[in-house]
């Protein structure tokens, strides 16, 4: 009879890792578990925010906007002028490197912004930003000077001014006879890093169609020296009225294009101006960060494209901001320093940006949303 020895010691490896199996558990010690104490105040915000949830269902996450930890640069006061000469910088000029942002005033504008900055690192060129009115073509140039005044730009714009002038300011002649834009490029000729900033700048060219092309060469020994950079913002429509046909000015002045920003980012952009309103108004919106959100996510949905007054021509993020601020001003105008639901309620109840049918068949969905709350106002009177 043959014997099987591979059979054999396949059948004993197999009893011996039966019997190392076998060790009794009890034999390994057991670990106790740890005790965490959790904060009531951790146990009561998770207790708010599952509360919330249950309440309005789910929103978008919106992570609040992160401090910056870039201490601002310093920015010196501008120079002053010489005696006896008039200084149109400091006459009109509004320096937004010096003003204080309470946040990002760009917020959810990266990709804007940094076409605008490679479009100003680029020798003899300066941009144009374009647009629908009201979708924030300002506040990326208050994010740029936001930028700079943090040094959150390439070394070659650090220390850079940006200086808005309005537009009406430069039309027109001083009682002597000066001409004002002659005197501010004068003045920009003498200045160093200096981004000059000129809102619906289209009435620039509009006002004088004959001199339009003198308007654009105008900056031209500043924007060969490198050291004046030039940022105009119009509507889309002015642009290709106006601009689009002046070759002089399309040479010297890169457009950018700037989108409506979609739901999420309107969102992320109400999140963002909350605390500026805030500031602004010396009033605080009550309630849970997560509650908030959806106080926002409610004012970005009644205003999407198609339940806006067509006329007004609003879009994001304004026609939403205006609502929001609404609420704001009827609680400052009960001497309030919270702004409540019922508040909300109302500013949505009055709104002029919105069809009224959309705020009649909004209004119910609200209540049922937001019923909790309102109920802990008292109700709807």
């Amino acid at each position: 009879m043959a014997i099987d020895i591979q059979a054999i010691l396949r059948k004993v490896v197999a009893e011996r890792n039966d019997a190392d199996r076998q060790i009794e558990i009890k034999d390994v010690p057991k670990e106790e578990p740890v005790q965490v104490e959790v904060p009531v105040e951790v146990q009561q915000a998770k207790v708010d925010n599952q509360k919330s949830k249950d309440e309005v269902g789910v929103v978008p996450i919106i992570e609040p906007e992160k401090a910056d930890t870039i201490p601002a640069v310093p920015f010196p006061p501008d120079p002053e002028p010489e005696p006896g000469k008039f200084s149109m910088l400091r006459s009109f000029g509004e320096n937004y490197c010096q003003k204080t942002y309470i946040t990002n005033p760009a917020i959810g504008r990266d990709e804007e912004l940094q076409k605008l900055i490679l479009v100003l690192l680029t020798p003899e060129k300066s941009a144009i930003l374009t647009g629908k009115p009201g979708i924030g073509k300002t506040a990326i140039i208050e994010g740029l000077a936001y930028r700079i005044e943090q040094g959150n730009v390439p070394d070659a714009l650090k220390g850079f001014s940006v200086i808005n002038v309005k537009t009406a300011s430069l039309l027109g002649s001083l009682p002597n006879g000066e001409s004002r834009l002659q005197l501010l490029i004068d003045e920009l000729k003498e200045r160093e890093k200096t981004i000059l900033f000129i809102d619906e700048i289209h009435m620039l060219i509009g006002a004088t169609a004959e001199s339009s092309v003198d308007f654009a060469n105008i900056f031209k020994e500043g924007l060969g020296r490198g050291t004046i950079k030039v940022v105009g913002a119009t509507t889309t429509e002015e642009y290709e009225r106006y601009i689009l046909r002046d070759k002089a000015f399309t040479r010297r002045f890169q457009r950018i294009e700037v989108a409506e920003p979609t739901r999420l980012q309107t969102i992320r952009i109400m999140m963002g101006t909350l605390p500026k309103i805030e500031k602004q108004t010396g009033a605080k919106l009550k309630y849970s960060y997560y509650m908030q959100t959806a106080i926002m996510t409610f004012y970005v949905d009644l205003t999407s494209e198609y339940r806006r007054v067509y006329e007004l021509g609003s879009r994001y993020p304004d026609c939403s901001l205006t609502i929001l601020k609404q609420a704001f001003s009827y609680a400052v105008f009960d001497n309030r320093k919270e702004v409540n639901i019922l508040d909300v309620r109302k500013s949505i109840e009055n709104s002029k940006g919105v069809y009224p049918d959309v705020i009649r068949k909004e209004l119910p969905r609200f209540d049922k949303t937001f019923a909790s709350l309102i109920a802990e106002e008292g109700g709807l009177h």
